[in-house]
C-alpha cells in the first residue's frame, strides 16, 4: 500500500477523483508495496489502480495517458531501511546524543541509492529485492563496497553475516545493472593489499563499475566504536599513487579514469587537486568527489555577472579544511567587485577538531564566529549546513540564527549564488562606518 500526500490541481489524479490520504493498493491487481512499484508500473498508457478512500470506501480508477504525462500526485516516504552493520566509522555512531532522532537513522536502502544516488552497502537485500533491481532496472545503484575479499568485509562492516559483496555486484552485473562504488579506507584495513584486490576485483566487472572513489575514514570525538588509526598525510600520498596508478591503467585500456581520490585525500596528501576535465561528468560530487573544483569552476563563471560593491566588507566562514583554498577564490571576487573579503575560519564545537568539513558547522559555530563582528557589512556561510528546513545539524533555526547576528547573513553554495542581485533587489546593505 502506497499513500497519496499531495495531488497537483487539474493532474490526471485530480480529474479521476483521486484525494490526499487515498492508498493506493494494485495496479493491472498487482499489489504496490513502495514509491518503485508506483513508478514502474504506471509507466504504461493505460492501467487499472486499486485504492481505498480516506473514508475506507474502496474504488478502482481506469487510466488512460499520453506517454510521459504525469500522474500528479506525491507519495507518502517509504519506511526506510536501516542499516544492520556496525561499521566503526559510521558518521551515525559519531554523533553526539541529543540531536534530533531523524539524525540518528542509519539508512541502508537500495531503493534511495537508485532515486536519490545515497550509497548502500547491500548487506540487507534478499532474493526478492535483486529480482526487483533486475525487473525495475534499477541502475546506477550506489554502493559502499569498502572491501570485495570477504573477509576484510566483514571486519569493516562488523557484521558476520554480511553477504559477499562480489557475488552479488556479479549477479547483478550480469543483469545488466551498474554502479558507482565507494571505499572508505581505514588504515590497516582495506588499505594495501586489501585496496589492491578490491580495485582488482572491481575492474574485472569491467562496464558494469562505472566509477571508484576513495574516501580517508573521517571520525569526530563521538565515535565510540572507532579503534582505528586517522588517516595521515603519509597514508594519503600512498593511497593517491594506488588512484593515479589505477587511473593511468583506465585511460590506457578505456578511456576512462574510473578511480578517483575525495578532495580530502588531496587536501590531507598536501597535493594540489586536479582540474575540471579530471571529473567528467562529477558522478561522485556528493561523494566529495571533484566538490572543490566544481567550487572554482562556478566562481570562474560567474565573475563577469557580480555587481560592484566598492567598500563593502564581507566576511566568509568556512570550516578549517576549506580554509587554505579559499584566499584564491576571495582574491578573484574582490577584484571584480571591489569589496573586502574577510575569511572566517571556523572550528567546529559540536563534533570537535578532526570534523573540518564546512557543511558539518552548526548553528553555534555561526554565532561563534560572526557574534562580535560589527566591521562587516555582510557575511555568507555554507549553504550546506542548512536543511531543507532550515536548521543547523544542533538544530538551531537559521533565521533565529541570523537575527541574532549585528549583520546580515546569506547562505551560500558559490559566492555567485548570494552575491549577484535579483532585479532590482541590493545586493547588500549601505556600507557602514566601521570606524
Amino acid at each position: 500500500m502506497v499513500r497519496v500526500t499531495h495531488v497537483e490541481p487539474g493532474s490526471i489524479a485530480d480529474q479521476v477523483g483521486i484525494v490526499p490520504g487515498t492508498e493506493l493498493l494494485a495496479i493491472n491487481e498487482r499489489p504496490l508495496e513502495d514509491f518503485l512499484d508506483w513508478e514502474f508500473l504506471t509507466a504504461d498508457e493505460a492501467f487499472v489502480v486499486s485504492a481505498r478512500l480516506p473514508d475506507g470506501a474502496p474504488v478502482e480508477y481506469e487510466i488512460e495517458r499520453e506517454d510521459g504525462d504525469s500522474m500528479g500526485v506525491e507519495l507518502a516516504p517509504p519506511t526506510v531501511r536501516r542499516c544492520a552493520n556496525r561499521c566503526e566509522f559510521c558518521f551515525i555512531e559519531g554523533l553526539p546524543k541529543g540531536l534530533r532522532k531523524g539524525l540518528y537513522i542509519r539508512d541502508d536502502d537500495y531503493r534511495l541509492s537508485f532515486a536519490y544516488g545515497n550509497f548502500a552497502t547491500l548487506s540487507n537485500v534478499k532474493e526478492r529485492d535483486i529480482a526487483r533491481i533486475l525487473e525495475y532496472r534499477l541502475s546506477p545503484l550506489y554502493v559502499s563496497v569498502h572491501a570485495t575479499p570477504w573477509e576484510a568485509r566483514k571486519v569493516l562492516l562488523n557484521n558476520p553475516r554480511v553477504p559477499n559483496i562480489l557475488e552479488q555486484l556479479t549477479r547483478l552485473a550480469e543483469g545488466g545493472i551498474q554502479f558507482h562504488c565507494q571505499m572508505v579506507i581505514v588504515p590497516g584495513l582495506n588499505d594495501g593489499d586489501v585496496l589492491e584486490q578490491s580495485l582488482a576485483d572491481l575492474w574485472a566487472l569491467e562496464e558494469a563499475v562505472l566509477s571508484v572513489a576513495l574516501v580517508p575514514v573521517g571520525v569526530t570525538q563521538f565515535s565510540h566504536l572507532y579503534t582505528g588509526k586517522s588517516m595521515d598525510a603519509r597514508q594519503a600520498v600512498v593511497l593517491l599513487d594506488a588512484v593515479h596508478r589505477w587511473e593511468e591503467r583506465a585511460l590506457s585500456e578505456r578511456d576512462d579514469r574510473w578511480v578517483f581520490g575525495s578532495d580530502e585525500l588531496y587536501l590531507l596528501a598536501g597535493v594540489d587537486l586536479p582540474g575540471v576535465e579530471h571529473y567528467g561528468e562529477f558522478s561522485q560530487i556528493e561523494n566529495g568527489v571533484g566538490a572543490v573544483t566544481s567550487l572554482r569552476a562556478r566562481v570562474r563563471d560567474g565573475l563577469s555577472q557580480l555587481p560592484r560593491l566598492d567598500g563593502k566588507r564581507i566576511g566568509v566562514v568556512t570550516g578549517t579544511s576549506m580554509a587554505p583554498l579559499m584566499p584564491e577564490l576571495l582574491e578573484q571576487l574582490a577584484d571584480v567587485t571591489g569589496a573586502a573579503f574577510v575569511l572566517i575560519p571556523t572550528e567546529n564545537s559540536l563534533f570537535g577538531p578532526t570534523t573540518t568539513t564546512a557543511g558539518l558547522l552548526v548553528g553555534a559555530d555561526i554565532r561563534r564566529a560572526l557574534a562580535d563582528r560589527t566591521d562587516l557589512d555582510l557575511a555568507l556561510i555554507p549553504a550546506e549546513c542548512i536543511n531543507d528546513n532550515g536548521l543547523f545539524l544542533d538544530e538551531e533555526q537559521f533565521i533565529a540564527v541570523r537575527e541574532s547576528l549585528p549583520m546580515p547573513v546569506f547562505p551560500s553554495y558559490d559566492f555567485i549564488d548570494a552575491l549577484v542581485p535579483e532585479g532590482d533587489a541590493a545586493v547588500v546593505p549601505a556600507a557602514r562606518s566601521h570606524a
